[in-house]
């Protein structure tokens, strides 16, 4: 039964910030984020503060026109009014820096911790999700996703709480100096303001999700364009993968022209209701003036206040605008980290002090979806010092063996057994330090040969990493390499061979040196010749391990202690292969089949 993913809202995910933000076990971190708070409402009433130095200061300088309230302050001098308005700037400054700078490492830590936390959950989500993702797509929603929390935590804390604790102070200041007529424009023009602003950027992020999705399926193609350069060349077909990109980059171009259309749209109109309400403001102002309800500085003073609330006011439509952006980026990313993990750990797993590697599947039921069985009723055991052969034509079911062992999946039913214990049991993390996988498909990493083979154990010795490679028949052809065992092999091991990739695969594998080793068709890329040797060079290496060999080529499991022989998910033939041959049937037929196609 698939499993319901859990969709979060924006305040939602502003709730899931909040644990970084706030870290139950660091004290010091919470310490960061009250000091950050207290510097930045200092800042705020400093700020509030400067535009009344400015009024007292042009009083005083024009005392003919002061009232009795600024008249009682006129008498500390212009000299000291001016120098106390630069202090406050100098505070408002000051403060604002002060809150940054301590904040930085709650914020940047945070953004760290949600990071780790999103590619460790990807790491420990289910093949079966890794299968069917798009990678290059991934990747973009992943960047996209921590930028967002990192513009959030910079601009929603440095610049949206501030804003509103600064409206908060003005409307104060307003109230107490001014009248309330004048709070009444202020906060008319911000609800129009607002509601247009918040009206064209629903429209602008929609504009915004289809700008993202183009996007994101240019990059998807053309990074599995490049990937499989190679297939491209083969087929001849530049032109074509020229075209698919081309056709995600046209709808991208689209939404892009949109996006910069409304955007113009966006900003004239707020243009248009910030000056409506500086102006009916300052018509007021300049009423009381000439009534003589009001002084020239007090007139300078709220023309002041006005466009210092109006500057991060303005700002606010380009904040907005990316916040929203940013959710909806964040949101995809959560919506990552909510996917289930679908194989956990027990809360209390069994651990073994001891592994000898036996293995035993008991009566294993699977599939990959209710539409189609995969194995039926599948049964056998592997001691240590054995080796078990898996043969049966291709969709037999023969890799899903391994995928199971290594509990990539769980069984539908029956059970699965390492030294008796059931692997469910087991943490994962431990079982699969039991299993060294060689696969038919070794991928590399971008690194060098030394890299990728020291990958199956990272505190090898070089010694150690010799040792496997002569074990695998890869230490010549290494060692004549002009950079040795720190040549780069590309992209995904473009660089090498088949041959040498499973090579490298099977160095790496057995550096790690598991209990039980799995062998999935494991030397099907190498030659006939290569592949002799190099199974010759590992049959004293199998010793004391419980080794599962998948093959297609028969030949390389003749001396297999066990083979099984598997036919639409289920064991059909189990036996050596003296006596398998001995009963002509299935494993007769694919042998002589193999015969007879290498005659």
């Amino acid at each position: 039964m698939r499993q319901k993913t859990f969709v979060r809202s924006n305040w939602g995910v502003l709730g899931s910030m909040f644990p970084f933000l706030w870290p139950k076990d660091n004290p010091k971190f919470r310490i960061r984020v009250l000091i950050s708070f207290v510097a930045l409402i200092i800042a705020k009433v400093s700020a509030v503060a400067t535009p009344l130095f400015m009024i007292w200061s042009v009083d005083s300088l024009a005392i003919d026109g002061v009232n009795e309230t600024s008249a009682s302050i006129i008498g500390m001098g212009s000299l000291s009014l001016v120098v106390c308005y630069g202090f406050m700037r100098l505070f408002s400054v000051g403060f604002n820096q002060l809150r940054d700078g301590v904040f930085t490492i709650v914020g940047q830590r945070a953004l760290r911790n949600m990071a780790i936390k999103t590619f460790s959950h990807i790491h420990a989500l289910p093949l079966q999700f890794h299968i069917s993702r798009k990678t290059g797509a991934l990747s973009r929603v992943i960047e996209r996703g921590v930028k967002g929390v990192d513009f959030l935590l910079r601009f929603l804390i440095f610049s949206i709480v501030p804003l509103i604790l600064e409206l908060i102070f003005v409307a104060i200041l307003l109230l107490i100096r001014y009248d309330w007529i004048y709070v009444l424009i202020v906060f008319v023009t911000i609800f129009f303001y607002t509601w247009f602003t918040f009206w064209v950027t629903n429209i602008r992020v929609r504009i915004r999700e289809r700008m993202n999705r183009s996007d994101s399926d240019a990059n998807q193609k053309a990074i599995d364009s490049l990937l499989n350069f190679e297939t491209v060349k083969f087929f001849n077909a530049e032109k074509r993968e020229i075209e698919r990109y081309d056709s995600s980059m046209a709808g991208f171009e689209k939404a892009s022209i949109q996006t910069n259309i409304s955007l113009a749209y966006l900003n004239f109109g707020q243009s248009v209701l910030m000056t409506a309400g500086l102006v009916g403001v300052m018509i007021l102002a300049a009423n009381g003036v000439s009534s003589g309800l009001l002084t020239v500085g007090e007139f300078v003073g709220i023309n002041a206040i006005m466009l210092q609330l109006l500057m991060p006011l303005n700002f606010l439509g380009t904040v907005y605008r990316e916040i929203r952006q940013a959710l909806t980026d964040m949101a995809d990313m959560f919506r990552i980290l909510d996917q289930p993990l679908m194989i956990n750990d027990k809360l209390n797993p069994v651990i073994l002090e001891r592994v000898s590697g036996e293995v035993r599947f008991n009566n294993v039921n699977f599939s990959y979806s209710s539409s189609r069985t995969i194995l039926t009723k599948v049964d056998f055991e592997v001691k240590p010092g054995q080796i078990l052969a898996i043969v049966g034509p291709s969709g037999s079911g023969k890799s899903t063996i391994g995928r199971l062992l290594f509990r990539f999946y769980d069984v539908d039913s029956g059970s699965i057994h390492i030294d008796g214990t059931d692997i469910r049991e087991l943490k994962q993390s431990q079982l699969r330090e039991f299993i060294g996988v060689v696969p038919q498909d070794t991928v590399l990493f971008n690194d060098t040969i030394g890299y990728n083979i020291a990958y199956g154990y990272k505190n090898a010795s070089f010694e150690d990493i010799k040792k496997v490679t002569k074990a695998a028949r890869l230490f010549d052809f290494v060692n004549g390499l002009p950079e040795g065992f720190d040549t780069v092999v590309g992209e995904r091991g473009l660089k090498l061979s088949g041959g040498e990739k499973q090579r490298v695969g099977i160095a790496r594998t057995l550096l790690k040196n598991p209990k039980i080793l799995l062998l999935d068709e494991a030397t099907s890329a190498l030659d006939t010749e290569t592949e002799k040797k190099i199974l010759k060079g590992l049959i004293p290496l199998f010793r004391g391990r419980s080794v599962i060999s998948i093959a297609h080529r028969l030949s390389t499991i003749s001396s297999a202690d066990k083979i099984i022989v598997i036919d639409e998910g289920r064991v059909v033939e189990y036996g050596s292969h003296s006596s398998l041959l001995n009963e002509r049937g299935k494993y007769f037929r694919l042998w002589n089949q193999q015969l007879n196609e290498n005659i």
